[in-house]
């Protein structure tokens, strides 16, 4: 038996909605429109999640450092939102106690007090994520890493989240309520005709998909003005602009790496730095230490962004003026860097360009269809941004309002969001299982964990074993069911395997996708 193929798309689409771009923003949009009942096409140039959305410091937060830029909707919008992700998605996004050590040079200890209250209580808060306290270092095992200098240090909750699964789940639940998605699918042209939107497309193959619809949704990320400047000459019926509009855009990267875990333990770290920025070193994989991030101008290709020297040495410095354990650059196993496509709010330092996000709405009027464009947010704010992209489009949709703040996302139906006791019981029916790999089953895809195995009552019977508790029963989920058609999309933004797979696991998988694609 092989795996099916993609289904090829047909020729032709007419829609209420086209949304370029496949991050979260664009799947969070589509999911939220189709769940309204307006029928939704989202087309992505690469995988899901391939750009931003997956170079993100895997956390859900409210982002405890923009209540010094007085960002306080965005941060209450976002604690708001840990909750929700918590119980929507429990599979997927667990919560982290964070420790933040006082150097008395950098802020004062008042400022983080009352720092420390403003994100205990500006938003409801469950008990799963305890509140903020001082710790005496010298005192608790947080303080063991630390170099004995610092005496003081104080404790709050936040979350952690598997950025690139969040952006498939979202996918996966705007398709099952009727979406089409398409990977692989440029958006390479566009005009208007009757009020409408007219799209050309084209596949990986070099195949021509046209697309009708009545509304334009601009996720495309980093390259969100290079689609808005391509709308407004399909509006304005120009070739070419004579005077290009400011741009809007700033993008900021942002860069990670890990290195072999700092410390024992299972809270994370946040670090002030002389430059007045934050960053995190947090538990990651077991293994290792995740550690970012940057804040740097960028101007290049989007989609050649990686780490520079520069920056991690940088990190490096800042981890060794804390830990007692010293890291140098030789020690990084694994880095990554994403470019955050920030609106452009003229702040003078790439750090304090806001987060939030801002849309431009254009068309609507005079026989222009509307084009909705989307810059900034941040990944813990996605699902609010989907139903304020709605509300600024509702004079074109008269569709009800939003749905997503109690659905839980697939996988996510778990009694009492409870991922621990759901994998127990997992384990219990498929006693046959390793351990680790039904904690690797349950935390990927949760509830949905059942369907992989199946009926199997074997190792035997999930078919191939790809390494890493990799079985092809679970390969082939993943390409029929979430878009997967490489290594790389599997061992990187589908299992989280890469960090750990050899270049054997990975050929095995590139061979094994290829005899198996008809």
């Amino acid at each position: 038996m092989t795996t099916p193929s993609v289904s090829a798309a047909p020729a032709h689409y007419a829609v209420d909605m086209l949304i370029v771009g496949g991050g979260i923003n664009g799947v969070g949009i589509a999911r939220d429109a189709v769940g309204r009942g307006l029928s939704v096409l989202l087309c992505e140039k690469n995988d899901l999640a391939s750009a931003t959305s997956s170079a993100s410091s895997k956390l859900i937060h409210g982002g405890l450092r923009y209540l010094e830029n007085y960002e306080f909707r965005l941060v209450r919008e976002a604690l708001s939102e840990r909750e929700v992700l918590l119980s929507n998605a429990p599979h997927i996004v667990h919560p982290l106690r964070f420790v933040l050590p006082h150097d008395k040079n950098l802020r004062p200890a008042w400022m983080i007090r009352i720092g420390m209250f403003l994100y205990d209580h500006l938003a409801k808060r469950s008990p799963r994520l305890p509140g903020s306290r001082k710790l005496d270092l010298r005192k608790v095992p947080q303080g063991a890493p630390l170099r004995t200098s610092l005496h003081t240090g104080f404790e709050y909750s936040d979350a952690r989240v598997d950025d690139s699964r969040l952006v498939v789940l979202n996918a996966m639940d705007a398709r099952e309520r009727g979406a089409h998605i398409l990977t692989r699918t440029e958006c390479v042209a566009l005009r208007t005709s009757g009020g409408r939107w007219q799209a050309t497309l084209r596949d990986v193959d070099g195949t021509d998909i046209t697309v009708d619809a009545g509304i334009l949704v601009n996720a495309a990320g980093p390259w969100v003005e290079r689609l808005q400047r391509l709308a407004i000459l399909a509006e304005t019926g120009e070739t070419e602009s004579a005077t290009p509009p400011r741009s809007k855009l700033r993008l900021v990267k942002g860069s990670h790496f890990t290195v072999p875990k700092l410390y024992e333990g299972n809270w994370a770290y946040i670090l002030q730095n002389a430059d007045g920025r934050i960053m995190f070193v947090i538990p990651y994989q077991d293994q290792y230490s995740l550690i970012g991030t940057t804040d740097v101008v960028y101007q290049d290709d989007p989609s050649a962004v990686h780490i520079s020297d520069e920056e991690v040495r940088y990190l490096c410095d800042i981890v060794n003026s804390y830990f007692v354990k010293q890291i140098k650059p030789s020690d990084m196993t694994w880095s990554y860097s994403g470019v955050r496509p920030l609106y452009d709010d003229q702040a003078g330092n790439a750090s304090a360009v806001t987060r939030d996000y801002v849309f431009d709405v254009s068309g609507g009027k005079e026989g222009k269809p509307p084009l909705l464009s989307i810059f900034g947010g941040k990944i813990t704010t996605y699902r609010r941004l989907a139903e304020h992209a709605l509300e600024k489009l509702a004079p074109f949709t008269s569709k009800p309002k939003g749905w997503t703040a109690t659905a839980p996302l697939p996988g996510g139906d778990m009694p009492n969001a409870d991922p621990a006791a759901y994998a127990a019981k997992f384990a219990r029916r498929y006693e046959w299982l390793p351990e680790s790999v039904v904690q690797r089953l349950v935390g990927a895809y949760g509830t949905l964990a059942e369907g992989i195995v199946g009926g199997a009552t074997s190792l035997h019977d999930l078919g191939l074993d790809f390494g890493l508790g990799l079985y092809e029963r679970e390969v082939r989920w993943l390409v029929e069911h979430e878009w997967a058609r490489t290594a790389e999309d599997i061992l990187w933004r589908r299992t989280r395997l890469g960090l750990h797979a050899d270049d054997g696991m990975s050929q095995r998988l590139t061979t094994w996708l290829e005899q198996n694609r008809t």
